[in-house]
């Protein structure tokens, strides 16, 4: 915009009273998705499936916690009690002048601490107490601060008050009351009296809450405070610890111990101090992979390279259940985005509906398909000429196709189960003592080909009559709660044999392997004792195998062919390029970061990040058009360390000044042209 005006000055014009349309992220996803037909319904259909695992893994996280938070409760009521019934006893005594400390262990994964954190303040501010205080090390520097932020949280626990009506119960605000202990025991006595003439709102709250509810200070990381600050704050709390109920916890990622390195035995001792341990992040992993990934409820899955860069940043990066999921969920919308048949990634049933109303497109999409491809070469030239030309016979097919798919899924899990029952225990693990890496060698190639299965069928060709009963038991279970309906005829045979062992008598066949120690037994020489050893070899090769062993082979090569017959790789099932995830290059670019990598790229090719035209340039070339810090790393690339400064300078300019007008020749001039921006890209490049 101009004005008219004559005089200098700084105007200001008022913005177009329009308002500026908000962009969604179904708008995102739709513009910037190459394939836009069904872009919306595909983006429906990716939020829909995420919510359904959001609501599982949320119900789960609650069922793991839910063991820990009521030992953590029934702590909170045991020091309660002691508090509110004031024991006479010696020890009842000594222990009341203790603060109570519980010691939460929850493990190296500090980035799903809050969630914890957040879960355990929810559960007690629902039924324990309404005063609970979250405190952190970097906003806790020094006793002042600590202090303060205990204050302000426990003036926001209850609702706000009018102080026309309850004068007792708070007169003053967080920020202007003194934060010292005195006034936290003023406050806690106003805030718990009964007054039945001016009755408080608070008592609404309290009335769900015990009665003289604790205040519960937690240390999300208590590692990372300083020693001074917690002494002090022990050591004045332990003053007034009489005078209301106060509880600690220390939210631990290493190991207990730390308690008594940061502090001195003087202010421990005045700590009742109870270990809370958290379930391991191993375990906590295994239990999301099955729910979210070895199961047939949800379509959507990962091939095996997607799930090894997961698991592999879990173990290696930052052990962060969290972090998981949430690469599983980028995982999902990839999926969605860059997969325009992910349509059909739904629920059999809503599948159906949908392959009937599929465009030509799309079935031509269909037709691309590596899997489907390799489909229509096994057949008949007459029916590839149908499933080519004719999109009507193509939607049958294709209804077929993903049916099998989901039956394929139905019998896997359930037999992968089985084959994990078998081989968990055995010595070394031939095949992983997780399901995970047992599932991750299916889905790479054929399970049963590879020398590692070879050596665990042998193994357990080996296993005692115990526990073959204990793992046939397993598998039945396994089988009978799954929703597979072949796998009727596999849970009655394993009946059986789980009738004939538990039937089976143990041959007596003793007598002449004691026969034979008797022979050993015998006074001879070193000639006879190796002849009659390598008789014993030999008369045990020969031997006749017993009921046991012959019904032990049976049962193993039993579940041999239920191995063969279901546990196939996905890349052996047409369409599975639909329900299957496969972009780990994508996915590792995302998640696994590699700043160095970044750098380097952004710096040797600005064009990749900045996308324009003018910073296009051919291999090995310099354009004068980069940024002044992107021409210096390359010259820096060139020479290395034998680069001299002042040569480096004199490339830089020439660089700069290759498309600069003639005019500008004085010498003078152009130092001053190129000194600063060169040495400002040095100075950058250095910082970096």
């Amino acid at each position: 915009m101009s004005t008219c005006s004559v005089s200098k000055g700084c105007f200001v014009f008022k913005p177009n009273p329009k308002k500026r349309k908000i962009s969604s992220t179904a708008d995102y996803f739709c513009e910037g998705n190459n394939d836009s037909e069904d872009s919306e319904l595909r983006f429906d259909t990716c939020q829909t499936l995420w919510q359904r695992m959001k609501s599982e893994t949320e119900e789960l996280q609650e069922n793991l916690n839910k063991k820990l938070f009521d030992n953590l409760i029934r702590f909170l009521r045991q020091s309660h009690l002691d508090f509110k019934e004031k024991k006479t006893e010696w020890t009842c005594r000594m222990k009341a002048n203790e603060i109570p400390a519980a010691a939460l262990v929850l493990g190296v994964n500090v980035t799903d601490h809050d969630l914890t954190f957040k879960s355990l303040s929810e559960a007690l501010q629902e039924d324990v107490t309404p005063f609970v205080v979250l405190l952190r090390s970097k906003e806790c520097p020094g006793i002042k601060h600590l202090l303060q932020k205990l204050m302000a949280q426990l003036m926001g626990c209850h609702i706000d008050e009018d102080t026309s009506e309850e004068g007792e119960c708070s007169k003053t605000s967080p920020n202007r009351m003194r934060c010292s202990v005195a006034s936290l025991t003023d406050w806690y006595r106003n805030i718990t009296k009964k007054d039945t003439d001016t009755p408080c709102k608070n008592q609404e709250i309290l009335a769900r809450h015990w009665e003289l509810p604790p205040v519960v200070v937690i240390f999300k990381d208590m590692e990372s405070f300083t020693t001074k600050v917690l002494r002090d704050f022990i050591i004045i709390i332990s003053q007034c610890i009489r005078e209301f109920p106060l509880v600690l916890i220390f939210g631990i990622a290493t190991s207990p111990m730390i308690i008594h390195k940061l502090l001195p035995h003087s202010v421990s001792s005045l700590l009742c101090i109870e270990l809370f341990q958290s379930l391991s992040c191993k375990e906590h992993l295994s239990t999301v992979i099955d729910k979210l990934i070895l199961t047939s409820q949800f379509p959507f899955k990962l091939t095996e390279k997607v799930l090894r860069v997961l698991i592999n940043i879990f173990l290696y990066h930052d052990f962060s259940v969290q972090n998981f999921i949430k690469g599983f969920q980028l995982s999902l919308l990839e999926h969605f985005y860059s997969q325009p048949l992910s349509v059909l990634c739904c629920d059999l049933q809503e599948s159906r509906k949908r392959i009937k109303l599929l465009s030509h497109n799309q079935c031509e999409n269909i037709r691309r398909l590596p899997s489907f491809r390799r489909f229509v070469e096994s057949q008949e030239s007459k029916k590839q000429t149908v499933l080519l030309t004719d999109d009507a016979s193509l939607k049958e097919e294709t209804e077929t196709l993903l049916q099998n798919l989901h039956t394929y899924h139905e019998n896997y899990f359930p037999i992968l189960r089985c084959l994990h029952a078998f081989t968990s225990s055995l010595p070394n693990y031939p095949l992983g003592k997780q399901i995970r890496e047992l599932h991750c060698a299916c889905l790479d190639r054929k399970v049963w080909e590879t020398e590692d299965y070879e050596s665990a069928i042998q193994l357990v060709r080996m296993l005692a009559k115990d526990e073959m009963i204990t793992i046939l038991k397993k598998c039945v279970e396994i089988i009978t709660s799954s929703s597979a309906k072949c796998l009727g005829s596999c849970t009655e045979k394993l009946e059986e044999y789980l009738g004939q062992f538990k039937n089976l008598e143990a041959a007596d066949d003793q007598d002449d392997t004691v026969s034979s120690l008797k022979e050993i037994q015998k006074k001879t020489d070193l000639y006879h004792l190796q002849k009659t050893l390598l008789e014993m070899k030999e008369s045990r090769r020969l031997k006749k195998l017993t009921k046991f062993e012959m019904l032990r082979f049976e049962v193993v090569d039993f579940i041999d062919g239920l191995v063969r017959s279901y546990l196939a790789p996905p890349e052996m099932q047409t369409l599975y390029e639909v329900l299957y995830f496969s972009m780990a290059s994508t996915l590792r670019e995302h998640l696994n970061a590699a700043p160095r990598v970044a750098v380097h790229t952004a710096l040797n090719n600005p064009h990749f990040y900045l996308k324009n035209e003018a910073l296009e340039s051919d291999t090995g070339c310099i354009s004068n058009a980069a940024p002044d810090i992107c021409i210096a790393y390359k010259l820096h690339l060139e020479c290395g360390r034998l680069i001299n400064l002042v040569d480096w300078l004199e490339a830089f300019s020439t660089v700069v000044t290759a498309a600069a007008d003639q005019n500008f020749t004085e010498k003078d001039q152009m130092e001053e042209i190129i000194q600063y921006p060169f040495c400002d890209s040095l100075e950058t490049k250095n910082l970096n």
